[in-house]
This record gives structure tokens, C-alpha cells and sequence, in this order.
């Protein structure tokens, strides 16, 4: 087991299409809780951080966290790298796994499985995004934390909002292990953008009972979108 591996749940407030979506409420839970829950129920994580913002917006965000005891960072809002680069430099660790808060079905199963990969090879990132083949809702990122360090300087103006993007561009430079699923499920979309996307999530949460595979998850999916 990584003993010194950290999860970074990156969270924001404001939404256009679905305002305070990862405060909104799946069941007896906000979408955050269940993010961080379902992370601490995998056997290689025993550290969360929410990362947000300093914008007054995400004092909700950070009300809840101390509210539930979940640890936060705050940092720029506009400039989401340099966010983690604050967190990172403050927080001394070797590895950390960066997901977002709007991931409410997240695979506890898959977690460790990415965590198990870093674990046993020689890796400077494992993920699941370079090739995507999971289901959107079903993102992880495993860094080294010194090659995010040592490399944030070289970041473009694009890279400071989306994070990654700037080691997939360079990907002949590290060394990136990049998970496929068995069948291409890329098509689904788990993650909660939109009110279509929350409403579909109350169904699936109000009928699942299995959160280690993603088989019923996306039974549930499209029994919905049948409906």
C-alpha cells in the first residue's frame, strides 16, 4: 500500500449550467461527500484534501468541509494550477491523486487499482484520461508530486484551468501509464455538468447497491435514459 499518497478533490462553487452543483444533494449526501466517501472507502487512500478556491462563493465549500471535519485548501480561483502547486508545496508528500467533485459514482475498486499500478512500476503519472475508455465521471490522475513541481514553470496559459493537459501534450517526456477498461465505456457520462446530469444521478444512487463494479451503474444509466 502507498502510504504517502493524498487524494485532491478540486471543487468549485460557481457553475454556469448547474450552480453549487457539488453542494446539491444525492439521497442523504451532497455530491462532495459522496466524492470524498467513496475515496476513502478505496484501501490506498487514507488522506483527502478538497481543494478550492479564495472566491467568497466557495466559502460553502469550505463551511461543509469544516462542518463534516474534511481538510481544504484554498487558492486562486481563475488559475486552478497554481492552486495545486500552492497545495503541493505546502503538503509534503510523494504521491498525489487529483479528481473532480463532481464525480459522486467514483469506483473505490478503481482507485486502488490505478494506486496498486503506481505501487509496482516505475511511473511518473497513472491514469485513466490519456486514452479515455471509462466513463466520464470516472477520471483519476496519479503524479509523482516532484514531477508537478518541477515542471509547473513550463506550463501555457491553457494548462493553468485544465492542470494535466500539459504532461499529455509532452507525454514522450515521462513516463505515463495509462489504464484502458475492457469494454469502452467513454460514451456514459457519471460525472453531474448539468440538471439532466443530477437527475439521472438521484436515480442511479436511489436504486445502486454496488458501488465496487461499474457494470450496475451503467445498467442503471441506461434503464434511465429509456425511460
Amino acid at each position: 500500500m502507498l502510504e504517502n499518497i493524498t487524494a485532491l478533490v478540486q471543487a468549485r462553487f460557481g457553475s454556469s449550467r448547474l450552480p453549487g452543483k457539488v453542494l446539491k444533494k444525492i439521497g442523504r449526501y451532497t455530491i462532495l461527500e459522496r466524492v470524498v466517501k467513496n475515496i476513502l472507502l478505496s484501501r490506498c487512500i487514507k488522506e483527502v484534501i478538497v481543494i478550492t478556491s479564495t472566491s467568497k462563493d466557495d466559502n460553502k465549500i469550505v463551511d461543509l468541509c469544516k462542518k463534516k471535519k474534511i481538510k481544504y485548501f484554498r487558492g486562486p480561483l481563475n488559475n486552478v494550477a497554481q492552486r495545486y502547486f500552492q497545495a503541493l508545496k505546502k503538503k509534503k508528500l510523494d504521491y498525489f491523486m487529483r479528481i473532480s467533485a463532481d464525480s459522486p459514482f467514483i469506483l473505490p475498486s478503481l482507485i486502488d487499482q490505478l494506486a496498486n499500478k503506481m505501487r509496482k512500476g516505475k511511473y511518473d503519472i497513472v491514469t485513466n484520461i490519456l486514452k479515455r475508455s471509462y466513463p466520464k465521471g470516472q477520471s483519476i490522475e496519479i503524479f509523482k508530486r516532484n514531477i508537478f513541481l518541477n515542471n509547473f514553470k513550463k506550463f501555457g496559459k491553457k494548462d493553468l484551468e485544465h492542470v494535466t493537459t500539459f504532461f499529455y501534450r509532452n507525454q514522450k517526456n515521462f513516463i505515463i501509464y495509462n489504464q484502458v477498461s475492457k469494454k469502452n465505456c467513454s460514451s456514459f457520462n457519471l460525472s453531474v455538468d448539468n440538471i439532466s446530469d443530477y437527475k439521472r444521478a438521484k436515480f442511479i444512487s436511489a436504486r445502486l447497491n454496488n458501488l465496487y463494479k461499474i457494470e450496475p451503474i451503467l445498467d442503471l444509466y441506461k434503464k434511465y435514459e429509456k425511460n
